[in-house]
């Protein structure tokens, strides 16, 4: 009978209540459910602190930024320590004047500030304009060590980008975290709402089966109006969490949630050895990977 690590985790997927003050009152009340459901890591969606405001371009929304360490890290950390409980936040990050990160943050059980992953890749398009926000990362993909495994944390728009999660499972990633904001123009039809979601969830899947690894995505809900007068996105939620071979352990709906589940960290052990992907890479022949394109 193989020895098994069950680590209970939670995913708090909410709608935007309209402040920073709002958001993190919520999500105080949402760790201390998990933490009595037995959880001992949480996963908040991306930028949860307010809306997402990258649906336009905007001088003004730089005033939502912070410095980390900062009033929200303080926070959550103090909230980690309180109930015990290793939180993976996303923040949006002041780090000078006129430099600026999509930036997730590790506290660990006893409040301190572990970590942090600086979104790597960062997307432009109709109602997504990220790229006048942020700054791409410049720490790498690098896992952090908690007292609850290794850490892959990645963000939203990485999540489609399979370099990113085997850089991290190189390093020895133990799980994949993504806290995230995607959702739906409500203008498209449902045959296209479901093209897309499903692509993103096939995504994923691939990740974790391609590395052996638990995947965990954290995504926003509810409807968020554009300030351009556009139709707005409707986040699809969904949230989920999935096994080292793409298997289902939890998923979301479309409605706030706190979603709980164990998970048995050392199933990747044995997938991998049934199916040993890392072994069997050819290093030697991937050199094009570094060029933009083979033309």
């Amino acid at each position: 009978m193989r020895d098994t690590r069950t680590l209970t985790v939670a995913l708090v997927q909410e709608r935007n209540q309209g402040s920073a003050e709002a958001n993190l009152a919520l999500i105080e009340t949402r760790v201390a459910q998990a933490a009595e459901a037995g959880a001992k890591l949480v996963l908040l969606q991306e930028l949860h602190n307010g809306p997402y405001f990258c649906q336009h371009e905007s001088v003004d929304e730089f005033d939502l930024a912070e410095s980390i360490p900062g009033p929200s890290t303080e926070r959550l950390g103090a909230l980690a320590k309180r109930y015990g409980v290793v939180i993976v936040g996303s923040l949006f990050e002041k780090r000078a004047t006129g430099l600026y990160h999509n930036t997730a943050v590790v506290l660990e059980a006893d409040g301190r500030l572990v970590g942090k992953y600086r979104k790597m890749h960062i997307p432009d398009d109709p109602g997504f304009y990220e790229k006048f926000y942020f700054t791409p990362g410049d720490l790498g993909f690098e896992p952090i060590d908690t007292s609850v495994g290794r850490l892959g944390v990645l963000v939203c728009w990485d999540q489609w980008y399979p370099e990113a999660a085997r850089l991290m499972a190189l390093a020895g990633a133990e799980l994949l975290l993504y806290p995230t904001a995607i959702g739906w123009d409500p203008s498209d039809d449902q045959a296209e709402k479901d093209r897309q979601r499903d692509a993103w969830v096939l995504s994923h899947r691939g990740h974790a089966v391609a590395n052996g690894l638990p995947v965990l995505s954290c995504n926003r809900v509810g409807h968020e109006p554009s300030p351009l007068g556009a139709a707005g996105i409707d986040f699809w939620g969904t949230s989920h969490v999935l096994g080292p071979q793409g298997e289902f352990i939890a998923e979301a709906g479309h409605e706030p949630t706190l979603l709980i589940c164990d998970v048995d960290l050392t199933r990747s052990e044995h997938v991998r050895r049934i199916w040993p992907f890392l072994r069997d890479r050819r290093i030697d022949a991937y050199g094009d990977l570094l060029r933009r394109y083979r033309d």
